[in-house]
């Protein structure tokens, strides 16, 4: 097992070793056979890494970057973005427009600044938005799309930094150069640096089937990457790229005009038919089904396809401990590829803030079909919407996340049939759950937020065998079959004027949700489980009208839970514990830096309540499954959301034997300075 060097004093005619080290990255990936490690010294590394081959579990190939006699990582920085220097001041623009010609033999074959943003489920068909970025001092500026938005910028409507917004940039493209017009805002781009998109990717193997790489300590950035629905290859500034085994850990990932972590599908199963077909063709839902069928028949490398999607050959990622930012679209997405993974202890954040477009696939984590996949211990904020888990969450884990200043929610999960377990995570945004599924279960997690819940009898959806890729059925979904034990629902009313609110709720009336049919309309009822009145329990549910062509709703279990400060239970509730004032605190400290403080004000009003089991649980209704972890073994409910023991079980993420007052920090890379 080798060890190769790589050093921006280095050169790919040296032998790569820690004395005479190669240039570029990409060189060392043509030598790194299984097993071996390419290390990475300080510097910036300008280049697409496409890895050639890949290693093997016992044996993965590792890229990282070099670490100093303290254990801490150098500085490591691969780049998709080139600088450019030759601005020249634009006639008109009074000193803050300037403007810049560059050969378009920067780019190869893909011009980010012809490349226009576009695919399915993509809203905004009538303006043209480009996969490039222009860069002041790191900082992504606004697209204009005129050059006279250049010359007299307007704040972007909705952007996170509204300032920000009037520095802007506007492109045209001819068979030699690509002209950029940018307005700097009054500052001189020579005292300033000024970077644009030249590569799609930065980590990306350009072939598929290239497993088991692991690629740790740097930082990844600046990648003009198209749109990625789950109908279309999924781009990704880094990612597998239709694999298994990647190990993605303590990165810093920002800057993906779409998608900072792809864990998703390759292209041959589908590329984006459904938005490019005539009006009346097949809609996306039926494109979708296709990508599935499709993709479990592919006939692997022998018959010149990719593998097809199986445990054997797709999926098993982790992604850990990193810190994804400033990405438009996604933090991670993935649909198929993503199956059978781990996404823990990630921070991410600022996603899709600057809010030119949009589309329905943006969150901080976009997954379609996580089967068996743990989403644990990450902190998600400033997004529009935290994590959305989209058709086949079964056998999904999400726990111990913190999530809050979503605009949209902070956990939606659509058309999907479960068994998937949601526990100990605070929600903490105005709205924490649009359910427009069955068969989940939320345990011991505190809600700040409303619940919605809608049916969806339009669309048919797959289950699978027991974990495994495998279709086992499709069904439309009735409603119902969720379980909720053991949470904490704090409301708006706050009844104590000296306590710091955890967020004030601002929605009323009626809302139609994004990403989702126009008929799926939700209503907001307060925060708790009172959403769920219409449902049945298990009790009536023998007796439900089934005379209905989508079938009875499916009944609800509600045990448990401590309902505060306006929240209401479900009526049918049998140890619902409503209180005036929450025992149990909980508000951002620092919302830039992810860090949310939680107060245990009065332990001894917290009811001790029945623990829950697999057992307890039972199973979901469609894939007739119980909830287990990954590996079919038991749930194991006895420690809390930061791994204490739960000793006598109470409502809420945390232990009664919790410490009075707690801070929760964001995760993020360990080994960085």
């Amino acid at each position: 097992m080798t060890v190769w060097h790589v050093a921006t004093t280095g050169s790919d005619r040296a032998d790569g070793s820690v004395d005479a080290p190669f240039r570029t990255i990409n060189r060392a990936a043509v030598a790194a056979m299984a097993g071996d490690t390419v290390t990475v010294h300080e510097g910036v590394y300008r280049e697409w890494v496409n890895p050639m081959r890949g290693g093997t579990a016992d044996a993965p190939i590792t890229y990282q970057a070099a670490q100093g006699a303290d254990g801490h990582f150098e500085s490591v920085t691969i780049s998709g973005a080139e600088v450019v220097t030759d601005w020249r001041p634009h006639p008109g623009g009074e000193g803050r427009v300037w403007v810049a010609q560059v050969p378009n033999a920067l780019f190869g074959e893909r011009n980010p600044y012809a490349e226009r943003i576009g695919g399915d489920w993509f809203f905004d068909r009538v303006n043209s938005w480009h996969t490039g970025e222009v860069y002041l001092d790191g900082t992504s500026m606004y697209e204009a799309l005129t050059l006279g938005g250049v010359e007299r910028p307007e704040v972007t409507k909705d952007s996170f930094d509204p300032e920000g917004s009037l520095l802007v940039w506007y492109c045209e493209v001819n068979d030699e150069v690509t002209t950029i017009w940018a307005n700097f805002g009054g500052v001189d781009p020579a005292q300033h640096q000024i970077e644009i998109n030249a590569r799609t990717f930065v980590f990306w193997p350009q072939a598929t089937g290239i497993d088991h790489i692991t690629v740790r300590g740097f930082t990844l950035t600046k990648a003009a990457t198209q749109w990625a629905p789950p109908t279309a290859l999924q781009e990704g500034l880094i990612g597998p790229h239709w694999a298994k085994g990647w190990v993605i850990e303590d990165n810093l990932i920002t800057d993906s005009k779409n998608v900072g972590i792809s864990l998703g599908k390759e292209a041959s199963t589908g590329q984006n038919e459904a938005a490019a077909a005539p009006k009346g063709a097949k809609g996306g839902t039926q494109r979708e089904r296709e990508v599935i069928q499709r993709a479990l028949v592919l006939g692997g490398p022998d018959a010149g396809e990719p593998h097809p999607w199986t445990r054997d050959h797709v999926g098993s990622h982790t992604v850990r401990r990193n810190t994804i930012r400033d990405c438009e679209q996604a933090g991670i997405v993935g649909h198929l590829g993503a199956a059978f993974s781990t996404v823990a202890d990630n921070h991410i954040f600022r996603i899709h803030v600057k809010r030119q477009w949009h589309g329905a696939e943006v969150a901080g984590i976009k997954l379609h079909a996580a089967l068996d996949t743990v989403i644990s211990g990450n902190t998600i904020h400033h997004t529009h919407r935290a994590l959305w888990l989209d058709w086949q969450a079964q056998g999904t884990l999400v726990r111990r996340n913190v999530l809050y200043a979503s605009t949209a929610e902070d956990f939606m999960v659509e058309v999907c049939h479960g068994p998937y377990l949601v526990d100990s995570n605070l929600f903490l945004s105005p709205w924490a759950v649009k359910d427009m599924s069955t068969g989940g279960a939320y345990v011991h997690n505190f809600f700040a937020g409303r619940i919605a819940n809608c049916t969806e009898h339009q669309r048919y959806t797959p289950y699978h065998m027991p974990h495994s890729t495998a279709v086992y059925g499709v069904s439309n979904i009735l409603g119902g079959d969720n379980r909720f034990y053991n949470n904490i629902f704090v409301g708006d009313g706050a009844s104590d004027p000296a306590a710091e609110p955890v967020l004030a709720s601002f929605w009323s009336g009626a809302v139609d949700m994004d990403g989702v049919p126009g008929q799926a309309t939700f209503v907001p009822t307060p925060v708790g489980t009172s959403q769920y009145d219409g449902y049945p329990t298990v009790q009536e549910y023998p007796d439900e009208d089934g005379s209905d062509l989508a079938g009875p709703r499916l009944p609800v279990w509600v045990e448990g839970n401590l309902y505060a400060e306006g929240a209401e239970p479900f009526r049918a509730e049998p140890t619902a514990r409503v209180v005036e004032r929450s025992p149990v605190r909980a508000w951002v400290v620092d919302a830039a830096a992810g860090t949310v403080r939680v107060e245990v004000r009065d332990a001894a009003s917290l009811p001790v309540v029945a623990p829950v089991t697999t057992a307890r649980l039972g199973t979901s209704y469609q894939a007739e499954l119980a909830y287990t972890n990954p590996d079919g073994s038991d749930l194991d409910f006895s420690a809390d959301a930061v791994g204490a023991p739960r000793g006598e079980v109470v409502p809420g993420p945390f232990a009664a034997t919790a410490p009075t007052t707690r801070v929760l920090a964001a995760p993020g890379p360990v080994g960085w300075r």
